[in-house]
C-alpha cells in the first residue's frame, strides 16, 4: 500500500537535491500570492471605473507589444548575463509598479490611465524576467529530475492560485483595493530579498551579447524543431481562443453570483492541484507530446461546457477540469523544452516560450472582452472553447512529430541527456532516495 501511494505522490528529488530550487520554489509562491491580488483587483478596478468589458479586455492590448519586445530581448539577455541579476532587478521593478497601484488607489479620485501604464510596465518586466527564470531550471536541477521539478513548480503555482484568488476576491469585495495592492507590495519586497540569496548563474563560456542576430538564431532553431514548434503553437491556440479570465466579473454578473468571482479565478488551480498531487507517474512517462495535445483539448472542451452551463457550481467544476487539462499540457511543454534545448540557447528559446504562454493570454483577453461586449460573457466563453478544440486538432494533424515525441528516442533529448547540460552547480545529494 505504501509503495502504491509513493508511486503517485509528487517526486521530491529536486527539492532534496537543489538549494536554489527550494529557494525559488518558496520565492515563487510568495510572488504569486502578491501578484494574484493585483491580477484580480486591477481588472475589477477598471470595471468599476468604466463599466465596459472592452475597457477591461484592452489590458491585453496594452500589454501585448511590451511583452513581445521585452520577452524576445529578455531571452537574449538571459543567455548573455548572470540570470540571477536579471531576476533580482526585474522583481524589484515589479515591486515599484505595485507601489504605483497602491498610491493611485489612495487618491480621492483614482485615475484610469495609470492602470494601463502599470499593466504595460508589468508586461515589459515580466518579458525580461521570465526567460531568465525559465532557463534557470535546467541549470539548477539534474536532467533526470526535470519532469519532477516541473510538477513541483506547478504544485507551487497551484498552492498560490487556489488560496490567492479566493482570498483576493474576498479582500477586494469586502475591504477594497487598498489592502490588495498593499499585500502585493509586501510580497514583492520579500521576494527580492529571497532572490538575492540565489547562487550566481553566469552565462556559458563565450556567450554572445544580446542582439537581433542572436534572437533570430534562437527563432531559427525553434522553427527547425517541429516538436518545439508544436508546443508553442498549441499553447498559443489554447490561450487565444479559450482564456476568458478577464471577463469573469461579467460572467459572475450574468450568473447572479458576485460572491463566486474569487472562486472562478481559483477553480482552475484546484483542478491543476488534483492532477499535481498524483504526478508521481510523470517521472516514469516519456510521451510528453501527448500531454500537450490531450491537455489542450481537455482545456477547450471544459471551457466550452463552462460557457454553456447556467449553474454557477457546475461552472466552477468545469473550470476545475479546464485547469487539470492546462496543467497536463503545461507539464508536457515544460519537460520537452528542458529536455531538448541546448544550454547556450535556453534563454532565447525561453523568450519565445514567453510569447507562446504569455502573448496568448493577452490576445485571449482582447478576444474575450471584445466578444463579451457584443454577445455577452457566456457565448464568448463557449465559442472560444470550441475554437480551441478545432485549432488543436488542425495543429496536431499538421505537426505529427509532437504527438510522436518520446524522450527515449528523440535525438535532441538524448543528446542533452548525454551532454549533461542540466547538471546543477549546487547539487547536494542527487543520490538521495525519493
Amino acid at each position: 500500500m505504501h509503495a502504491r501511494l509513493a508511486a503517485v505522490l509528487p517526486d521530491l528529488s529536486p527539492w532534496r537535491s537543489s538549494h536554489d530550487f527550494r529557494l525559488l520554489w518558496v520565492q515563487g509562491l510568495v510572488t504569486y500570492v502578491g501578484s494574484v491580488m493585483a491580477l484580480i483587483a486591477l481588472p475589477l478596478q477598471i470595471k468599476e471605473l468604466t463599466g465596459s468589458p472592452l475597457a477591461v479586455g484592452a489590458m491585453g492590448a496594452v500589454e501585448l507589444v511590451p511583452l513581445v519586445v521585452f520577452g524576445l530581448y529578455g531571452g537574449a539577455l538571459a543567455d548573455a548575463v548572470d540570470r540571477r541579476k536579471v531576476i533580482v532587478l526585474t522583481e524589484a521593478g515589479l515591486g515599484l509598479l505595485a507601489v504605483v497601484l497602491l498610491l493611485n488607489v489612495l487618491l480621492p479620485h483614482p485615475m484610469l490611465w495609470p492602470l494601463y501604464v502599470v499593466a504595460a510596465g508589468v508586461a515589459a518586466l515580466a518579458g525580461l524576467q521570465r526567460p531568465a527564470l525559465d532557463s534557470l531550471l535546467a541549470r539548477i536541477v539534474p536532467h533526470d529530475q526535470l519532469a519532477a521539478a516541473a510538477a513541483l513548480n506547478a504544485l507551487r503555482w497551484q498552492a498560490g492560485a487556489i488560496g490567492g484568488p479566493a482570498l483576493a476576491g474576498l479582500v477586494v469585495a469586502y475591504a477594497g483595493n487598498v489592502p490588495a495592492y498593499a499585500t502585493t507590495v509586501v510580497c514583492f519586497c520579500a521576494s527580492v530579498l529571497m532572490c538575492r540569496r540565489l547562487s550566481p548563474v553566469p552565462p556559458v563560456e563565450h556567450a554572445a551579447k544580446p542582439s537581433l542576430r542572436g534572437i533570430v538564431e534562437g527563432a531559427r532553431y525553434a522553427w527547425s524543431r517541429p516538436v518545439l514548434l508544436g508546443t508553442y503553437a498549441v499553447d498559443l491556440a489554447a490561450m487565444i481562443f479559450a482564456f476568458p479570465n478577464t471577463i469573469f466579473p461579467f460572467l459572475a454578473d450574468e450568473l447572479d453570483a458576485d460572491w463566486a468571482l474569487g472562486l472562478m479565478y481559483s477553480a482552475g488551480a484546484v483542478g491543476s492541484l488534483l492532477l499535481s498531487l498524483t504526478s508521481g507517474w510523470v517521472s516514469r512517462t516519456q510521451r510528453h507530446g501527448l500531454f500537450v495535445v490531450f491537455g489542450a483539448t481537455g482545456w477547450g472542451l471544459a471551457m466550452a461546457a463552462a460557457g454553456w452551463a447556467s449553474n454557477v457550481w457546475l461552472v466552477l467544476v468545469l473550470l476545475g477540469l479546464a485547469g487539470a487539462g492546462d496543467m497536463l499540457s503545461g507539464l508536457g511543454r515544460s519537460t520537452i523544452w528542458n529536455q531538448t534545448i541546448p544550454d547556450r540557447l535556453r534563454g532565447r528559446l525561453a523568450g519565445i516560450e514567453v510569447l507562446s504562454y504569455s502573448v496568448g493570454p493577452q490576445l485571449g483577453q482582447v478576444r474575450a472582452g471584445a466578444m463579451a461586449g457584443w454577445t455577452g460573457a457566456r457565448p464568448a466563453i463557449w465559442s472560444g472553447g470550441l475554437a480551441c478544440v478545432a485549432a488543436v486538432g488542425l495543429l496536431t494533424a499538421a505537426l505529427p512529430k509532437l504527438v510522436g515525441y518520446d524522450a527515449r528516442t528523440d535525438e535532441d533529448a538524448r543528446r542533452r541527456a548525454a551532454e549533461g547540460t542540466a547538471t546543477a552547480p549546487d547539487r547536494e545529494d542527487v543520490g538521495a532516495d525519493r
